[in-house]
C-alpha cells in the first residue's frame, strides 16, 4: 500500500506534462490553476489545491494525473461529492487505481448497496490492503443478509497478530449487532483479565454487552477502572450513571452494516497517523465518514492532523461538526481552541476555554487547556488562576499529575511569585523524580537566583543525562558552571548547546560572555554579533550591545552598581 498520495516530485513532473501536452489554445488557460493548485497542494492547503485543480480540469478533463491529484485533495478537503465525480471518471481508464477503489466503495457503502460493496471487497484488482478488504466482505454479506457468511469472514482472518486482532473486535461487533451480547462480552472479556480494546468503540461495545447479560457489576467495575485511569469522560459517566440504576445499555454503536464497514476505513486511518502517511490516514478517515456522517471520533481525529499540518481554518471548520452532545465535544473544542490560537485567532481560541470551563467545570483537561493556551499567550496570572481550578480537582495527586504543578510553576515564576513557583515544581518533582525538563526548570532558577548552587547542578547534571541532545537544558548546564565561576568548565557544554540550538539569541549571547571569561573575547563578540541577529527581546538586545561597546566586565560592574544602590533605597525605606 502507497503511502503517498501525491508527492511534490510527481506534481512538478505532472505540471510540465500536462502543459505540454495541453492544446494551444488551452495551455495558457491551462498553466496558471494547474500550477497554483500544485503549489497549495504541496503545502497541503487542501481547500485552495482542489479550486485550482477544478479550474484546470474544465481546460484539460481527460487527463488521469490531474484527475488523481484532484480526487485526492477533494476528498481530504471534505468535498466529497467532488471527489466522487473524479473517481467516476478515472474508474474506466484507471480500474485499478486504489483510491478510486476505496472512493467508490465508500459510496457503494454509504448507499447500503452491500453486494457493489463485496464485489469490490472481494476483487484483487482493486489492490486493496488485505485486512481491510476482509473487514468490508464480512460486514457487507451481513448487509445482504449472509450473517453466518459474513461471521465467517471474521472468524478466518489470520496470518499476524494484528489481523487476528481486528477480526476478533469486528467479530464481537457483529453479534452485539445481531444481539447476541453473551458471545460478544466472551470475545472482548480477551484473556488473562486483559479485555480486547483497541479503541473507543471496543470499550462502549463491551461495556453495553456486560450490561444485557446480567453483568452490570463487571461493567461497573470496568467503566470505574477507566474514568480512574483517564479522568472525566461525559459518555462513560452517563453510562455509568445508568448501570448505578440498574440499567442495561443500548447497543447504538453500529446502527448498520454500513458502520461496521466505516470502522474498517477508521482502523486505516488511525494506523496511518505517521509523518509520511498523514494523506492516506486523512482520506481513509474523511471516506469513514462519508459513509457514516456523525462518526465523531474519526472527525476529530481529521482535524487534529489538519491542524498537525498547520491547515488550520479546515481544521477549525472540521472541529465544529462534532456536536455539543457528542462523548467527543470536548476534546473537539480543546482541539478547535489550539487552531485557533495557531491561526493567530488568540482572543477567540481563550473565549472558547473559557466557555468550556464554565459549562464543565468538572473537567481537568478543560481547565489544564485554558491554562496553557493563556500561558502561550504570556497571560501568566490568569494561567495560574486556570491551572489552580484544574488542581482543585484532583482528589490525590499522581504521578500523571505532575505537569499540571509544572506548568503551574511556570506561570506563578513569570509573576515573580517564586515561593509558589519553587513549591509546585518540588511538587511535581516528587511525583516525577527524573523529570528532566522540571528538573531543568528549577535548577536553572535556583542559579538566576542564585541559590542552593550545588542542588542546582546535580539538577541539570540528571537531567542533561537524560537529554544529551536538548540544547536548552545544556544550555542550563554550561550556565550554572558559568554562575559558579567554573568558566573552563563551561566552554565546551555552552558550544555544544550553540551546535544544538544554533540560532537561539539567549544561547549564543551565553555562550559570548563564557567565552570572554576564559579570555577569548574576539569569539565572543562575534557570538554576541550573532545572538543580535537572531532578535532577542528588547532588554536582552540593549544589553549584547552594551557588552559589545564596554565589554562583559565593564557591563557586570554597572549592574553590580545598580544592584548595591537598590540595595541602599530598600534598607533607607525609600
Amino acid at each position: 500500500m502507497t503511502s503517498r498520495l501525491w508527492t511534490g516530485l510527481q506534481a512538478s513532473a505532472l505540471a510540465l506534462a500536462v502543459i505540454a501536452t495541453a492544446p494551444a489554445a488551452g495551455a495558457q488557460g491551462l498553466a496558471g490553476p494547474y500550477l497554483a493548485g500544485s503549489q497549495a497542494d504541496l503545502r497541503d492547503d487542501y481547500l485552495p489545491a482542489s479550486r485550482y485543480y477544478d479550474d484546470a480540469i474544465r481546460v484539460a478533463s481527460e487527463d488521469a494525473s490531474l484527475l488523481n491529484a484532484a480526487m485526492v485533495v477533494n476528498v481530504i478537503a471534505g468535498r466529497l461529492n467532488r471527489g466522487l465525480d473524479m473517481a467516476r471518471r478515472l474508474e474506466p481508464v484507471d480500474g485499478a487505481n486504489q483510491l478510486v477503489s476505496l472512493t467508490l466503495l465508500a459510496e457503494a457503502l454509504r448507499d447500503e448497496d452491500y453486494a457493489a460493496a463485496r464485489r469490490m471487497a472481494e476483487d484483487p484488482a482493486r489492490q486493496l490492503n488485505p485486512m481491510f478488504a476482509q473487514l468490508v466482505e464480512g460486514w457487507s454479506r451481513i448487509g445482504e443478509g449472509d450473517f453466518a457468511g459474513g461471521v465467517a469472514v471474521f472468524e478466518g482472518m489470520s496470518g499476524n497478530a494484528a489481523v487476528e486482532i481486528y477480526g476478533k473486535v469486528h467479530l464481537a461487533y457483529a453479534h452485539a449487532f445481531a444481539g447476541d451480547f453473551e458471545t460478544a462480552a466472551r470475545i472482548l472479556d480477551g484473556d488473562d483479565d486483559s479485555p480486547l480494546h483497541v479503541d473507543r468503540l471496543t470499550i462502549a461495545t463491551h461495556l453495553v454487552s456486560l450490561s444485557q447479560i446480567d453483568r452490570g457489576s463487571d461493567a461497573l467495575e470496568l467503566v470505574d477502572r477507566l474514568l480512574a485511569n483517564g479522568g472525566a469522560d461525559p459518555q462513560l459517566e452517563q453510562m455509568r450513571e445508568r448501570l448505578l440504576a440498574g440499567e442495561a445499555l443500548e447497543f447504538d454503536q453500529i446502527a448498520r452494516p454500513a458502520d461496521g464497514a466505516a470502522s474498517a476505513y477508521a482502523v486505516l486511518a488511525d494506523a496511518l497517523l505517521r509523518e509520511d502517511a498523514l494523506r492516506l490516514s486523512l482520506f481513509y478517515g474523511r471516506l469513514a465518514t462519508h459513509i457514516r456522517p456523525r462518526y465523531d471520533q474519526v472527525t476529530a481525529l481529521i482535524a487534529d492532523i489538519l491542524a498537525e499540518q498547520r491547515q488550520y481554518e479546515l481544521a477549525i471548520a472540521t472541529y465544529e461538526e462534532v456536536a455539543p452532545g457528542s462523548p467527543w465535544y470536548i476534546a473537539a473544542e480543546i482541539g478547535r481552541a489550539a487552531a485557533l490560537d495557531g491561526a493567530g485567532r488568540h482572543d477567540e481560541a481563550i473565549e472558547v476555554l473559557s466557555k468550556l470551563s464554565r459549562e464543565r467545570p468538572d473537567v481537568i483537561s478543560v481547565h489544564n487547556a485554558l491554562g496553557d493556551t493563556l500561558r502561550n499567550n504570556e497571560e501568566f496570572a490568569r494561567a495560574a488562576e486556570a491551572y489552580s481550578r484544574a488542581v482543585e480537582l484532583i482528589e490525590e495527586p499522581a504521578q500523571q499529575h505532575w505537569r499540571l504543578f509544572y506548568v503551574r510553576g511556570i506561570s506563578y515564576e513569570r509573576t515573580d511569585e517564586w515561593d509558589k513557583a519553587e513549591a509546585d515544581f518540588r511538587t511535581a518533582l516528587e511525583l516525577n523524580p527524573e523529570q528532566p525538563n522540571v528538573l531543568n526548570y528549577l535548577g536553572y532558577s535556583l542559579v538566576e537566583l542564585r541559590r542552593n548552587m550545588d542542588e542546582a547542578l546535580d539538577m541539570i547534571e540528571r537531567a542533561v543525562a537524560q537529554r544529551p541532545q536538548d540544547g536548552y537544558i545544556t544550555d542550563s548546564l554550561g550556565w550554572v558552571y558559568y554562575r559558579l565561576d567554573r568558566f573552563d568548565e563551561a566552554v565546551g557544554p555552552m558550544e555544544r548547546a550553540v551546535e544544538l540550538e544554533p540560532v537561539d539569541p539567549v544561547i549564543n549571547d551565553h555562550l559570548g560572555d563564557v567565552l570572554w571569561k576564559v579570555g577569548r573575547k574576539m569569539e565572543a563578540r562575534f557570538q554576541w554579533r550573532r545572538a543580535l541577529s537572531f532578535e532577542p527581546e528588547e532588554d536582552e538586545a540593549v544589553r549584547i550591545r552594551r557588552k559589545l561597546d564596554a565589554g562583559l566586565d565593564k557591563v557586570l560592574a554597572e549592574e553590580a552598581a545598580i544592584g548595591e544602590e537598590k540595595t541602599a533605597e530598600t534598607a533607607s525605606g525609600n
